[in-house]
């Protein structure tokens, strides 16, 4: 599925990268993409802010 925000936002963290995370608003939820691709994936608000609150919690933390 190609989602198409009307603004994408890039990390903060890949500032400098020429392969970035972004991710835009849709309603309802949220799409995420690699900036290099035009594919992304979207989720819903809920699913979003599980998956922001887990890595806050250094679930993914290796």
């Amino acid at each position: 599925m190609t989602a198409n925000p009307a603004l994408w936002r890039a990390s903060s963290r890949s500032h400098n990268l020429s392969s970035r995370l972004e991710v835009g608003p849709l309603r309802p939820g949220i799409a995420v993409r690699n900036s290099s691709r035009q594919e992304s994936i979207t989720a819903s608000a809920e699913q979003w802010r599980s998956f922001v609150n887990a890595i806050k919690a250094g679930r993914f933390d290796r």
